[in-house]
Formats: structure tokens, C-alpha cells, sequence
């Protein structure tokens, strides 16, 4: 079972892309409610479009790790294009949200290699309508992040869920 937060990098040595240290709080995580996140990550390497992210997500059902299928991009879902999605979030022009600006943290491709480092930073996460199969529970997530085939980024989380 998840006892709670917990992350690693599961990329080989060879990417370019590495979370140093990354802390959530509070846990479990509760919908709506406020997020507190602090990272730092180092990238090696210049990152630009296409970036493909690959996220497989289970949840735990007793000892049982169901992998959640993609329903309306949310779930174990393929994203061919992350920077057109930002892009569609926030309008390239548009300067990137607090507190992304304050600590110089990009919100568009390409991200340039270079430290990033978010101090622990409060988010709200809004009252969203969760899908029914997406409730209260433990999950898992691995992401890749790659471009033309070339893997820049492996991370698996875990977390606990409370709506």
C-alpha cells in the first residue's frame, strides 16, 4: 500500500532531465483544497516542441494495481504534444502565473537546460467533478517525457487522494 507522497527519478542515468527534491503536502492530497509544492530539477538539456509525456496511472484496489484507462485526458493517457497543450493553458505573450514568474521558472517551450528551483509554493486546486473512477484512493503515476524518440525525463509519484 502507499503510506503516502513519495517520488523518484526511474529514467536511466543518461537523461537529461532530473527531479532533485520534490515534497507535497498535505497528505493525502484533498479536492478542493491547497497544495503546498516544492521542487528543484535540473535540465540538462534545451527541451522543445514536440514533447511527447507518456503517463501510466494506477490505482490500488486492495493489493491490486489497476492501470486507469484515458478518459477525456485524464487517467494513463498519451500527450504527442505538451508545449501546444501549455500553449492552450496559458497564451504564448501571456506572462507565465505566480509564482512560476517570481522564481523564473518557464511556462512555454522550449525550457532551456538549467537548475529550476520552486521554494514550497501554495496552490488552490478547485472543486472539480473527478470521474466516479478517480475518487478517493492510492495511485501511482509514471511519466516520461521524451522528443523524436529520445527519453528526457522518467518520474514516478505516489500519492493518497481525498475528495
Amino acid at each position: 500500500q502507499v503510506g503516502g507522497f513519495a517520488w523518484e527519478n526511474c529514467g536511466d542515468k543518461r537523461d537529461p532531465v532530473v527531479v532533485q527534491s520534490l515534497s507535497v503536502a498535505p497528505d493525502p492530497i484533498s479536492i478542493p483544497g491547497s497544495l503546498r509544492v516544492s521542487a528543484a530539477v535540473n535540465n540538462g538539456k534545451t527541451m522543445a516542441s514536440p514533447l511527447k509525456a507518456v503517463l501510466v496511472v494506477e490505482r490500488a484496489l486492495g493489493d491490486l494495481w489497476i492501470q486507469l484507462p484515458c478518459i477525456d485526458q485524464l487517467g494513463s493517457c498519451t500527450y504527442n504534444d505538451v508545449c501546444s497543450i501549455l500553449d492552450d493553458l496559458i497564451p504564448p505573450g501571456t506572462t507565465c502565473p505566480e509564482p512560476l514568474l517570481t522564481f523564473g521558472i518557464p511556462c512555454h517551450c522550449p525550457f532551456k537546460a538549467g537548475f529550476y528551483s520552486l521554494p514550497a509554493s501554495d496552490f488552490d486546486l478547485p472543486d472539480v467533478e473527478l470521474p466516479s473512477w478517480m475518487t478517493n484512493g492510492n495511485y501511482r503515476v509514471r511519466a516520461v517525457v521524451s522528443n523524436g524518440g529520445e527519453e528526457l525525463a522518467c518520474v514516478k509519484l505516489a500519492f493518497s487522494l481525498r475528495s
